[in-house]
């Protein structure tokens, strides 16, 4: 196995641990977060190279997994006098507060085909989730739901129309919309 290999597969698996820490089970370990989901990376980092599989951790392969290709996962910022990190979004341990934004006038959505009569009577419903994760490219709702369907289904959300309506969405990256649910009168089929 090449070197590059190996360490694409370690970064990875990095960036794993992290969305499990910092999205879904942030209370099985021994670090504070706020609210909105931030912890301060020293005391991540001290924790996560605690482990025996991450005992190899350095702040710059924190940092590769931050510049890692595909959507942005997570963010490190300055407050105060330290850096804190967070998982920018796919929670369910806990319900970070985005600023609300306009949508532009489409956004996507991927799901499996036996989904389809429950989106067409209930909307795309958060799930496990805390928000309705959105895109403005289908071919990305394609790929995100690959992972749970080999034949998914696109479908178009009529989100400016939405939010006319006074539907709240939010945008935590470049690439993703956040809706707590899309009713199925904005919702189209491709």
């Amino acid at each position: 196995m090449s070197d590059a290999i190996r360490r694409e597969q370690q970064l990875r698996k990095l960036s794993k641990f992290l969305a499990l820490l910092l999205r879904h089970h942030p209370m099985r370990f021994p670090i504070k977060m706020d609210a909105q989901g931030f912890a301060r990376l020293d005391e991540v980092m001290h924790m996560v190279q605690r482990l025996p599989n991450f005992r190899w951790v350095t702040r710059a392969d924190v940092d590769a997994v931050l510049e890692m290709p595909g959507r942005q996962r997570f963010e490190v910022v300055a407050r105060g006098t330290s850096l804190h990190i967070r998982a920018l979004y796919g929670h369910t341990a806990l319900r970070p507060e985005y600023e609300r934004i306009t949508p532009p006038t489409m956004l996507y959505h991927g799901t499996a085909p036996e989904m389809l009569e429950a989106i067409r009577r209930d909307g795309i419903q958060s799930m496990e989730r805390q928000y309705v994760h959105l895109t403005p490219d289908p071919e990305t709702a394609r790929r995100v739901a690959l992972r749970h369907s080999a034949d998914p289904v696109i479908l178009k959300v009529h989100a400016h129309a939405a939010h006319t309506e006074g539907q709240a969405f939010y945008r935590p990256t470049g690439e993703i919309y956040l809706t707590e649910h899309v009713p199925p009168a904005f919702i189209e089929e491709m």
